[in-house]
């Protein structure tokens, strides 16, 4: 019996032999692919710009299918390397920028001091609708650039734990707090549009630099000069340019591929930088750079001699039509 089975492995054994040797490519093809099928730069560069290498899938997501996107290279350089140094120059640059202006400007007093009289510069509609757009602005911009920078900038200072809690949380108020942006937006457009079409006198404004470049005399202006008139069309279109973006990273599914979607995360994440670093600016001249100024938003009033010097035309206005005291002159009030 044991001379039987080993005679049975020699046959075997020679069957075998006899196969790989009439069938050496079958073999190769099967355990030995080629270099060039393995190296994955010469593949890639094989593909044409956008295109990709698809396989089956059999759920409901045709983005899904992508298994290898030259694109999507290019994205993540993007998101690695260029996003930052975007963000870097807009915001830090900004922060530098506001200093300076800050030390060698000074603050931008009330040439004439206050007059203790008051003029209703905003209603409290025109606030509210300031105030929505502000507040979820505030929380968009800071949970969007944890999401860019949390993990650079504050996982190493609180750790895992905290930073998945408050990325988490952020995550959520991003997406929600979006369509209030979005609405707030709407509301400034339709209330404000009529006072912020440019006019030949914005010319003069820009000319002068405001009166706020060095200490001189304001130029006219009406409700918004053309520094106000900047910033609501950058809020405006800016804006539009984030929600539409913004819709695409809410609802993926939109765009018809993956490149496509890729380029509005592009999209949104650079014009979020530069959004933020021209709202720094506003937040400023609006708060601690210009005295007075935050009471247009705050209580809705102004001081008479505050509105003189930096709208006279639409005291004037105002004054015309009997919503503001006549003091009978058009000069600043000084101060008691």
């Amino acid at each position: 019996m044991s001379i039987s089975i080993s005679k049975l492995r020699a046959v075997c054994a020679a069957i075998a032999l006899l196969f790989a040797v009439a069938h050496p490519a079958a073999a190769q093809l099967s355990f030995k692919p080629t270099a060039e099928a393995v190296q994955e730069d010469q593949l890639l560069k094989a593909l044409k710009e956008g295109d990709k290498i698809s396989g089956r899938i059999s759920i409901p997501d045709p983005m899904a299918s992508s298994l290898i996107q030259p694109a999507g290279r290019e994205w993540r350089d993007f998101q690695r390397s260029k996003l930052p140094v975007i963000g870097a120059v807009a915001i830090i640059g900004m922060f530098a920028l506001l200093a300076v202006f800050l030390m060698i400007r000074g603050r931008i007093r009330v040439d004439h001091g206050f007059a203790g009289i008051k003029i209703l510069r905003f209603a409290s509609f025109e606030r509210f609708t300031h105030w929505l757009t502000a507040s979820c602005f505030i929380i968009l911009a800071l949970s969007g650039l944890n999401i860019s920078f949390g993990r650079v900038l504050i996982l190493p200072l609180f750790g895992p734990e905290a930073f998945s809690t408050l990325t988490a949380w952020g995550k959520i108020a991003h997406n929600y707090l979006a369509f209030p942006f979005m609405l707030g937006l709407v509301m400034m457009f339709l209330i404000w549009i009529k006072d912020n079409i440019p006019s030949k006198l914005d010319l003069e404004w820009i000319k002068q630099g405001g009166g706020i470049l060095a200490n001189g005399k304001h130029p006219p202006a009406r409700r918004f000069n053309a520094g106000q008139k900047g910033i609501f069309w950058i809020v405006i279109i800016g804006g539009a340019l984030m929600s539409l973006s913004g819709w695409y990273l809410l609802f993926p599914y939109i765009p018809a591929n993956v490149t496509e979607l890729q380029f509005w995360t592009v999209i949104h994440a650079v014009i979020a930088m530069l959004f933020v670093g021209v709202m720094l600016a506003h937040i400023y001249i609006g708060s601690v750079g210009m005295e007075g100024a935050f009471d247009a938003m705050g209580t809705g009033e102004v001081d008479l001699n505050w509105a003189k010097e930096h709208h006279s035309l639409w005291v004037e206005e105002e004054q015309a039509k009997g919503r503001a005291p006549d003091t009978g002159s058009s000069r600043p009030m000084p101060a008691e």
